[in-house]
């Protein structure tokens, strides 16, 4: 389009197209490397077949690349407006859930919507995030540091934590609790209130040991100090990881060849424990491998952060990482018997389309804070003008 004067102005096509070279590739590179690693390992656990994991686990990674795309090209302002609403919607959602939520092995965390069968607590990792940068954003950075303000993002983190706590859900709780606190640490929270914070959890913690978790999350603690206690029971877990784990050496047993998935001695193996499967069959060498790659993701979407020209921006897409690197560091730990088996899967390499989408959705708002980098967001009606 042409204007007076012979200014000529991009039109719609050419913007799109110039919001896609703007998308970082390299990051894209290493994600889809990840998740092709997940395909490999999901066709070793079964027996050398693309059924039942493995074909279903790249069609569904492609078509959540495609989404992070799509949604890449979206207007960082469109994210800011939406922040509040969609963690707004995560919050109805999660009530709807105590109300009319489906139960499955104990647990209520599903919704049944018509044909739609969701786990709202999903839509909350992203609900959290945006919210909370939106409302810092605003913010001063004398009230993000020390003020009664700071009341607000910490009822907005307590409130969806202590909904999905209650369905029982600890491993997605302390995703939650975590990514919030966080993003309050990287907009500038006092070290006074960082210290009392610690120093509240060292004396609260004995309490919810006895008094808040359930007597299977007490069980799953206790096994933690001491698996041999219960080998074959709630042991069982830790201790077959670690056998995988040790077994693999230095450069693994050979593809397929993992005694402990092959011969179904390692639970969850395509799930959360995909990554003591990796390590029996590629040994430290593929355990370093993988591990290079989720650095390397997480770094480049710090990178990211720390480029955009606006806070939202920046504490948005802080967050999405947070959240991403909490998924590697709680499965890494609980694999290696560092923490209890909480149910936090593998990003990316373990079996699971719900996941897979959320991670992806969050990157989607990661690669938009990158393609949008000098965009001013204001707060206001402006905010979208």
């Amino acid at each position: 389009m042409t204007l007076s004067g012979g200014i000529t102005r991009p039109g719609e096509r050419d913007r799109v197209l110039i919001k896609f070279t703007e998308v970082d590739w390299t990051f894209c590179l290493a994600l889809t490397l990840i998740a092709c690693a997940g395909g490999l390992m999901l066709f070793s656990v079964a027996g050398g077949s693309w059924q039942p994991w493995a074909a279903d686990h790249l069609i569904r990674y492609t078509v959540c690349f495609l989404i992070m795309i799509v949604l890449a090209m979206v207007d960082l302002r469109v994210w800011f407006a939406m922040a509040y609403p969609i963690y707004a919607v995560g919050l109805v959602l999660l009530l709807a859930v105590e109300v009319m939520g489906d139960i499955s092995l104990g647990a209520q965390r599903w919704l049944q919507l018509g044909p739609i069968r969701m786990q709202p607590s999903e839509i909350m990792k992203i609900g959290v995030v945006l919210a909370l940068a939106r409302f810092y954003h605003g913010l001063s950075g004398d009230s993000a540091r020390l003020s009664w303000r700071l009341i607000i993002p910490g009822l907005m983190i307590a409130v969806p934590v202590a909904l999905v706590a209650k369905q029982p859900d600890l491993g997605t709780s302390l995703l939650i609790l975590f990514t919030g606190v966080a993003i309050m640490v990287l907009a500038g929270l006092a070290w006074q209130l960082i210290a009392a914070g610690v120093a509240a959890v060292a004396v609260v913690a004995p309490a919810m040991y006895f008094f808040v978790l359930h007597d299977y999350q007490r069980k799953r603690v206790d096994v933690l100090f001491n698996p041999e206690a219960d080998p074959s029971g709630s042991g069982y877990h830790i201790l077959q990881s670690k056998i995988a784990l040790g077994a693999g050496g230095l450069l693994g047993r050979g593809y397929g060849l993992g005694t402990q998935s092959q011969l179904n001695f390692l639970p969850e193996k395509h799930t959360d424990f995909i990554f003591a499967t990796l390590a029996e069959e590629f040994g430290f060498a593929g355990c370093f491998s993988i591990l290079f790659l989720y650095g390397a993701v997480i770094f480049m979407a710090l990178r990211i952060s720390a480029i955009s020209h606006s806070h939202f921006g920046r504490l948005s897409a802080a967050g999405i990482t947070s959240t991403f690197a909490l998924y590697v560091l709680i499965n890494g730990a609980m694999v290696m018997g560092l923490a209890p088996v909480v149910g936090v899967p593998m990003p990316l390499l373990s079996y699971g389309g719900t996941v897979m989408l959320t991670v992806m959705i969050g990157f989607g708002l990661v690669q938009s804070v990158r393609v949008h980098r000098y965009t001013e967001v204001t707060s206001g009606r402006g905010a979208l003008l």
